[in-house]
């Protein structure tokens, strides 16, 4: 009998934990945020739509090379985003100190906030734990995610991204827990588009 409350228990979790990431559909309104960039800049979301669509983009930081392609891609592909009225805020759980990296290895010169309690991604539904094993696994090949963080949670994102409508609502997006991959960006410029 404890086998069995155990086994459930254990099913409870992981279906609690599993659905903790889940993409945001379109049509559903995007959470707001307001929150200071790498340059000291307040961000707020609502305010940001006044002037037009914002690509909200995750990353998972510095260290990962996905993530710094598709940052360096984003930023050769800016001008074409601003033409479109558009502007491309990153998020991720890294201090200021690690996202002067990743400007420097991407040149990325659009906003990217330190979210360093994960309240933006806990509200986009992208966090999750990294786990004991994996971390440990990291730290072996030079990755110190809670040094990067400031902070033990070991929380990283989905590297998801979002297309937010000047409606507050999502236009489009991509979300997929495959950290190789990410939403190309001519489809964010043919969401922009439409």
């Amino acid at each position: 009998m404890r086998k069995v409350l155990l086994i459930i228990i254990i099913l409870i979790l992981f279906a609690v934990i599993s659905s903790a990431q889940e993409e945001l559909p379109v049509g559903t309104p995007a959470p707001a945020f307001t929150a200071t960039d790498h340059q000291g800049k307040t961000v707020n979301l609502k305010q940001s739509l006044e002037k037009g669509p914002v690509v909200v983009v995750f990353y998972r930081g510095e260290w990962c090379k996905h993530c710094n392609n598709y940052m360096h891609n984003l930023q050769d592909s800016l001008h074409l985003i601003n033409t479109l009225g558009a502007t491309v805020v990153a998020i991720t759980p890294e201090k200021n100190e690690f996202i002067d990296e990743t400007i420097q290895k991407t040149k990325a010169s659009f906003s990217i906030i330190w979210d360093q309690d994960h309240k933006i991604m806990d509200d986009y539904r992208v966090s999750f734990k990294l786990s004991g094993t994996k971390n440990a696994v990291y730290k072996i090949g030079g990755i110190n995610v809670s040094k990067a963080s400031g902070s033990d949670h070991r929380i990283l994102p989905v590297p998801a991204t979002y297309i937010v409508g000047t409606d507050g609502r999502i236009k489009g997006g991509y979300f997929n827990t495959d950290y190789t991959l990410r939403m190309p960006v001519k489809d964010i410029l043919e969401v922009l588009n439409n």
